[in-house]
């Protein structure tokens, strides 16, 4: 069978630095952090008091006061960047055959606020279940890409991907092979989460996962950095638009770039922790260059999971060297996350993101807050410390792992039009 080619022909973006992609990849490029005290509740009484917030979001640019109520936030996140990718990708009802596009979403938790605020609201109702009639509908993951379906008349594949924050790149990787196998013509992939709530705060600080550099929050976010003490939770969205490529061709559409091939691994190892020597994250890369075709010595960037926590850091730079050997040096690796926190299910959409405009701009964002070196990462590692870098990019991947062992790996490639 012959695997049809693949290319990226829309993207959009709604992070913690920037609502829409222009300000997202000005944001990254200048290295801003988008970590600061929590709006959303009081913190008086929580230990971590910071996250990465979205800011200056306003609904009413793409839904009525009606339709917002009966929407979580993570769903009217991922409306807001499907939205800007849609546009960005130039489909119109004329150019397309809406039964063969589909809308496959990443989103590692899904509606955590409304289920909060339900049951708070039971709680304080001496046990009678009064609950809102769309407490459910807001709450479960899969109902971002089903609203994106029925907003666009998107008729084929429609369904969301969990894997914790692995979610959305396994979402790529699934829109990916569907437009390869000849399944769909158009995927609109990506993932969104807004889990900045009490209990999602709450919860990952139990696990002494987060940060508690409260005293200097935009600092806190610090990938392979000596003093790293924990992640920063971020919130938004990523949306890119899949398509086959004569499909493509035949619409007039830009392409950004192609998606040369991915893949996927278990570290079967741990409920929460990596492997220590990262052997499932060596597997993933393993994996997605049999996949693309491709020998080490072809990439030049990688977009690391690099969550700023002590133990996962240094498991995935020892899994790049382990892959890569010699040529790891001549690699720029980054963590983004330093500035947009940490996604969870979004994550890997908006680091594709990010990935790919390093491909078109010629510059790889930094990562920010380094300030003491880590003596178990290789000094010789280019890890683009605090300033961007320029530099040619034909072949980028992108990492995301997850909770309980999932990691995906999505690798992009300049497009060839032989």
């Amino acid at each position: 069978m012959v695997l049809r080619r693949v290319v990226v022909t829309g993207l959009g973006a709604l992070t913690p630095i920037g609502n829409n992609i222009q300000e997202y990849w000005n944001s990254l490029v200048n290295g801003i952090s988008g970590a600061a005290p929590i709006t959303y509740y009081d913190t008086e009484k929580h230990k971590t008091k910071f996250a990465c917030e979205v800011k200056n979001f306003n609904f009413e640019v793409y839904m009525d006061r009606k339709e917002a109520r009966r929407l979580d936030k993570f769903a009217q996140y991922a409306i807001a960047s499907s939205d800007e990718a849609i546009k960005d990708a130039g489909i119109t009802p004329e150019n397309i055959d809406k039964q063969r596009v589909g809308v496959i979403w990443g989103a590692g938790i899904g509606g955590l606020e409304t289920f909060q605020e339900e049951v708070l609201y039971y709680a304080k109702c001496d046990g009678n279940p009064k609950f809102n009639p769309f407490f459910i509908p807001k709450m479960i993951a899969d109902i971002a890409p089903a609203h994106i379906s029925m907003r666009n008349g998107f008729m084929g594949p429609n369904y969301t991907t969990v894997s914790a924050c692995a979610s959305s790149s396994n979402a790529m990787i699934d829109a990916f092979n569907y437009i390869r196998l000849g399944m769909c013509d158009v995927i609109i992939t990506g993932g969104s989460e807004a889990a900045i709530t009490i209990a999602g705060m709450g919860g990952f600080s139990s696990m002494h996962a987060l940060s508690t550099r409260n005293d200097s929050p935009e600092t806190a976010s610090r990938p392979f950095d000596a003093t790293r003490d924990g992640f920063v939770l971020g919130e938004g969205s990523g949306a890119l638009v899949f398509e086959e490529y004569e499909h493509a061709k035949a619409r007039g559409a830009k392409i950004y770039c192609e998606v040369g091939g991915c893949g996927m691994s278990s570290d079967a190892y741990h409920l929460t922790a990596p492997h220590p020597e990262g052997v499932g994250v060596i597997a993933v890369m393993e994996n997605t260059l049999r996949d693309a075709g491709m020998t080490p010595d072809q990439v030049d960037h990688i977009n690391t999971h690099g969550t700023s926590t002590p133990l996962g850091d240094v498991a995935e730079l020892k899994a790049i060297s382990h892959v890569f050997g010699s040529h790891a040096k001549n690699i720029n690796i980054n963590s983004t996350k330093s500035m947009t926190g940490h996604l969870l299910g979004g994550a890997g959409a908006v680091e594709a993101i990010a990935s790919i405009l390093a491909m078109k701009y010629g510059i790889i964002p930094p990562t920010i807050n380094h300030q003491v070196a880590d003596p178990t990462i290789d000094p010789e590692l280019n890890l683009t410390l605090n300033v961007a870098q320029k530099r040619e990019v034909n072949v980028a991947m992108s990492n995301t792992f997850g909770f309980g062992g999932h990691n995906a790996c999505v690798l992009f490639k300049k497009l060839d039009n032989e």
